[in-house]
């Protein structure tokens, strides 16, 4: 076997050996709803086993509504990433999102938030899921 060969066989298998360790990607399309006395938030999740994507809208009684789209990583039973939206209409925003999954909800935790690496996110320790602003419930 030449040196052409070789090499050609050798680039081949890594190709083969590269495409085969992706991760899967099949997502399930999920959509919530939660209420909070006259505010209302849906959010539809499209999640894997390690990520999740999709769009969060939240309707505040009387005062418009923030909308926008929702990504991050899952841990266990902790949905953690970031909501990029608009603020009733006016400028592009970016916060932290954290859900705990329990008893098929999604419960929206909250802290302190702060910035890493121009990323918002919540300051270490502040992170409570107890007193949520909403708990979101599986519509179907």
């Amino acid at each position: 076997m030449n040196k052409l060969s070789f090499i050609f066989l050798l680039t081949v298998l890594i190709l083969i050996i590269s495409c085969n360790s992706k991760e899967n990607n099949s997502y399930k399309e999920v959509q919530y709803q939660a209420v909070n006395g006259n505010d209302t938030a849906v959010i539809a999740l499209k999640i894997s086993d390690k990520r999740f994507y999709g769009r969060y809208e939240i309707s505040y009684y009387k005062f418009g509504k923030d909308s926008g789209d929702v990504r991050g990583d899952i841990k266990g039973d902790t949905l953690r990433g970031d909501f990029h939206y608009i603020s009733n209409g006016g400028s592009w925003k970016r916060i932290p999102l954290a859900l705990l999954k329990k008893d098929d909800k999604l419960i929206q935790g909250s802290g302190i938030i702060g910035t890493y690496m121009s990323l918002p996110c919540f300051l270490p320790g502040t992170l409570s899921y107890k007193e949520p602003k909403f708990v979101f419930e599986e519509t179907k």
